[in-house]
């Protein structure tokens, strides 16, 4: 004889299940999203749809960039984010406030890295007034959506296309003094906004030229023995610029040395970067997170394995 259970008993059953699978201890990775535009999205570089099927990219156009990045360094180092991406190219903070706050808006994220448009204010360039009052009025909607979420906002590197050709807002001046007025502006922005954290991306550029690592002009051509952070068009990034910004969100997210991804690291492997560029990067994101980063909430993460690529040793 065979015995068919009742539907009552199924239901209770099937339920025991779905409690053993989603039960205590199953917690889900920490949620990430960067707001940006093409200096997140990787423009002009092969950063910009790497590994784009490890990242959400809420506009759904395939962008990997630098959130990929950062995600591919976290689990290298045995962390585990869930990563989403909301960019858009050419727009600042006051773009995504206006067009974009239901795709921002569609859950409380834990964490949150932004930045506003490279010049401060397309319309006024060096003026940090947008940035400052888009900093805050963001921040303030996505502390509606979670008050205990970290924000980031990421200090953009300086535009050679600015500062050499006659045209440029910074024309006269040098990479530095748009560094200093950049980093100024964010730090303005932070403090209005009640924003703990700048990511000093655009210093860590400074720092690489000063250190011999990076060549400051790319006008007068690249020296030998020197990278060239910025991509064709002098604005953007080149692959080795995107790198160093990443490295510098992955130590200030998670308190990590950037420096123990290792020189064989997967994603500079990936990216055709050589084991010598890698650790130059590395050690110049290590001296100038020591050098500016402090007191900076660190993001916990969910621990899982470390991964490694294929094909490096």
């Amino acid at each position: 004889m065979i015995l068919i259970p009742r539907m009552n008993q199924v239901s209770a059953l099937v339920a025991v299940l779905l409690l053993a699978l989603t039960g205590a201890g199953v917690t889900a990775p920490p949620s990430v999203l960067f707001i940006g535009n093409s200096f997140l999205f990787g423009s002009g570089s092969a950063v910009r749809f790497y590994r784009a099927d490890t990242v959400t990219d809420l506009n759904h156009e395939g962008i990997g960039g630098v959130p990929a990045l950062f995600e591919s360094f976290a689990r290298q180092a045995g962390l585990d984010y869930d990563v989403s991406l909301e960019t858009r190219g050419g727009s600042g903070l006051d773009f995504h406030l206006g067009n974009k706050l239901t795709e921002i808006g569609s859950r409380p994220w834990d964490t949150v890295v932004m930045h506003g448009f490279s010049l401060l204010d397309a319309d006024k360039p060096g003026d940090p007034a947008k940035l400052i009052a888009t900093s805050k009025q963001m921040a303030d909607f996505l502390r509606a959506k979670n008050p205990s979420i970290n924000i980031f906002l990421i200090s953009t590197w300086p535009r050679a296309d600015n500062v050499y050709p006659e045209k440029g807002a910074w024309h006269g001046q040098s990479v530095e003094a748009m560094t200093r007025d950049v980093r100024s502006a964010y730090d303005q922005a932070a403090k209005n906004a009640g924003i703990k954290s700048v990511i000093p991306v655009g210093e860590s550029w400074l720092r690489a030229m000063q250190a011999g690592v990076a060549d400051a002009n790319p006008y007068d051509g690249i020296e030998a023995g020197k990278l060239n952070l910025w991509t064709y068009d002098s604005y953007h990034a080149s692959t080795h610029g995107y790198y160093l910004q990443a490295l510098m969100i992955f130590g200030s997210l998670t308190g990590k040395d950037p420096r123990s991804l290792g020189d064989n690291e997967c994603s500079a492997f990936e990216l055709g970067m050589s084991r010598a560029e890698v650790k130059s990067l590395q050690q110049v994101a290590f001296d100038q997170l020591g050098a500016t980063v402090t007191a900076a909430p660190k993001v916990s993460a969910k621990p899982v394995p470390a991964a490694r690529c294929a094909g490096v040793k």
